[in-house]
């Protein structure tokens, strides 16, 4: 299979690693998927490069494949199709894309209906890239809902069909999981072997390769983020401060809040450690739907047996890299900037 070539931090690379989950997206081709299937893990992990190496593994196995990703930086990333669909696009590409994200994938799911009907191929797959966030959490499972449709009443006779969404949003995902309409699959940052690879594609000079797990764990936009930064970890960690406005959600905390914070910055399974107390288990559920919503924590961190994970699970526990049993932080550089603010505001206080 051709390893597809991605934009990464300003240098063109090959997609690297990912092999248990390339596995999965063969599984999927040889018997399609149902009901849909929904990848979500820590914001940067590697979800969108590999719906474009899926989109390749899938045309090798004779599918029409349709990748759209609304919150691409490059317009030309937004909408990808195998050949036999751009042959059937009746409008210019500028004003495809110029639609809603609804209405972008009406569109591509009738390009696809058409691909079946005039007998191009019998096999579809539509691959979506952090839609969610394009379409808002309220509409999240509905448009789920209207993708199981897909599968289950199709108005053409396909033979096999694959759709896949990925999404960083933690609440969505619980949105989702209320109904029977998805399964969803945990994605984690990458392994250390396959990280190791694409560290060695950056070129120039760099800090040792152990110091940039420690800082990313894994996580290949982080490295991306140190990588334009000259490798300068305070101004990579007060990005994260400023863009997730880490202060103002802090100094929005009550005392007790705080508290539960700073036992969180050393353990994060400390939030989901009973407690007999009500207004503690309240103020704990609270404190981690927010930490979930900023997108800094990833909550209930399924087992670890393989079978449950698109590709290879994290660590049992790490508490250098900020993961324990059941929660984690989604990069050791995220539970840095929360260290940061929390002593920004105390200092002010």
């Amino acid at each position: 299979m051709k390893r597809v070539s991605l934009s990464f931090a300003g240098l063109k690379i090959y997609f690297v690693d990912r092999e248990k989950a390339l596995e999965k997206f063969i599984d999927w081709a040889e018997r399609g998927t149902y009901p849909v299937q929904v990848v979500f893990g820590p914001e940067g992990c590697g979800k969108s490069a590999l719906l474009r190496q899926a989109m390749e593994l899938l045309k090798d196995h004779g599918y029409s494949v349709a990748l759209i990703s609304p919150l691409a930086g490059e317009e030309k990333e937004r909408l990808s199709m195998t050949e036999d669909l751009k042959g059937l696009v009746e409008t210019s590409l500028s004003l495809l894309l110029g639609e809603s994200v609804i209405k972008l994938v009406n569109v591509v799911v009738n390009l696809l209906y058409k691909v079946v009907k005039r007998g191009l191929s019998k096999r579809i797959a539509l691959l979506l890239d952090d839609v969610f966030q394009a379409i808002g959490v309220d509409k999240a499972s509905l448009f789920v809902k209207s993708l199981l449709n897909i599968i289950e009443y199709p108005s053409v006779d396909y033979e096999k069909i694959v759709i896949v969404v990925t999404t960083s949003e933690g609440i969505t995902r619980r949105e989702i999981g209320r109904h029977r309409w998805a399964e969803l699959i945990p994605m984690w940052n990458m392994s250390k072997n396959g990280f190791k690879e694409l560290y060695d594609m950056i070129p120039g000079d760099k800090p040792p390769f152990d110091e940039a797990w420690r800082c990313t764990g894994g996580n290949p936009e982080v490295l991306g983020r140190l990588y334009r930064a000259n490798w300068n970890v305070n101004r990579v960690t007060q990005h994260i401060v400023k863009g997730k406005r880490l202060i103002p959600f802090i100094s929005s905390l009550s005392n007790e809040e705080i508290k539960l914070l700073q036992r969180t910055l050393e353990d994060p399974d400390y939030l989901l450690k009973r407690e007999v107390n009500d207004t503690l288990r309240k103020l704990k559920i609270q404190l981690m739907n927010r930490l979930v919503e900023l997108n800094l924590i990833v909550d209930d961190l399924y087992t670890r047996e393989q079978e449950f994970w698109i590709d290879t699970p994290p660590p049992e526990k790490d508490p250098e890299l900020g993961i324990g049993e059941y929660v984690a932080w989604q990069t050791p550089l995220h539970r840095e900037a929360v260290r940061i603010a929390l002593k920004n505001v105390e200092e002010r206080l």
